[in-house]
């Protein structure tokens, strides 16, 4: 497992501190059910270590890390449980060298070029920004990238639904690191249903899902009169496309096809949307679009629904 794209693909990583380990398999739950899978134990509390533990054996399928590791003994303790990942919330030379002879993934926490610099020394260019809103936001990460051109980075305290895809929508921002998903009071007081609902909430911010088009097959010899019918009638602009000829969000195609029609949604990043619905179950068709850069630009579900294709592109 590419352990880095995995978390890319999740976009959100609950960060968490939990006081009771009895409460880490419920919580690993909850946040399944909610789509983030997902979670970093933080090493504030004494139930952390137990608590990878137990994710680790009962939830081997929600990916769990281990954060604010600040010793060497703490890191064993960590990767003895379980723990997949590492993450330090700031940047001790001697502790990032210790972690990463363990050759766990690991994340270095740093807030100044300097730390970022001597990370990136190391041969890690996935960093976690801490805290993220205090030391100058996405803006200061941007000004960043120029010089770090290899960097990525996981900005964590201060991140929340109100300003997440002001973050994820720079292309150099590995995850975030969502402290507001699960808070230790949700936890201790057992609130799983908050936590699945604001899981929810979180994808369905960074996704941002939206029907954009719907285009009609089956009649291709008088695709052009309908479409011109439907704008005459509603006052929409006509326009030809390879798909066909649109009238407003409405596409006549022009081509046959064994399907009624197609059902296009549009997404904010296209690799988090294909990963997420795999993790729904979704099968995705072979046939995937990709950008310049590698990445998702559009892609379709195998089967039809309701008769109608279902194709997915990126704004």
């Amino acid at each position: 497992m590419d352990m880095f794209k995995t978390i890319y693909d999740l976009g959100i990583i609950p960060v968490v501190a939990i006081d009771d380990a009895d409460k880490a398999v419920p919580l690993a739950k909850a946040l399944r059910e909610g789509g983030l899978p997902a979670a970093e134990i933080t090493f504030r509390t004494a139930a952390a270590e137990e608590a990878i533990r137990r994710i680790t054996t009962e939830c081997p399928d929600v990916l769990v890390g281990a954060g604010t590791v600040l010793t060497k003994e703490q890191c064993d303790r960590a990767i003895a449980a379980g723990a997949k990942f590492v993450v330090t919330p700031g940047f001790n030379p001697e502790m990032i060298a210790y972690i990463k002879s363990t050759g766990i993934p690991m994340m270095p926490g740093a807030a100044t070029p300097g730390e970022m610099e001597q990370a990136m020394s190391m041969g890690l260019t996935n960093i976690k920004f801490f805290p993220a809103e205090a030391n100058g936001g996405v803006n200061k990460l941007k000004a960043l990238a120029g010089p770090y051109q290899a960097a990525k980075w996981m900005p964590t305290g201060g991140v929340n639904t109100k300003n997440l895809n002001d973050y994820l929508s720079f292309d150099r921002i590995l995850c975030c690191g969502g402290t507001w998903i699960a808070t230790s009071a949700d936890i201790a007081e057992g609130k799983w249903d908050d936590i699945t609902r604001k899981c929810k909430d979180a994808i369905k911010t960074m996704l941002g899902f939206k029907l954009e088009k719907l285009c009609i097959y089956g009649d291709s010899a008088n695709a052009e009169k309908n479409a011109k019918l439907v704008a005459s009638l509603f006052g929409f602009d006509v326009a030809e496309t390879e798909c066909g000829v649109e009238a407003g969000s409405l596409c006549f195609g022009k081509e046959e096809s064994d399907a009624k029609g197609c059902i296009v949604i549009s997404t904010l990043n296209g690799n988090r949307a294909k990963a997420y619905l795999e993790r729904l179950g979704a099968e995705i068709d072979p046939d995937i679009w990709y950008d310049k850069k590698g990445n998702v630009s559009c892609f379709g579900l195998k089967d039809t629904v309701a008769g109608f294709e279902i194709c997915i592109e990126t704004k």
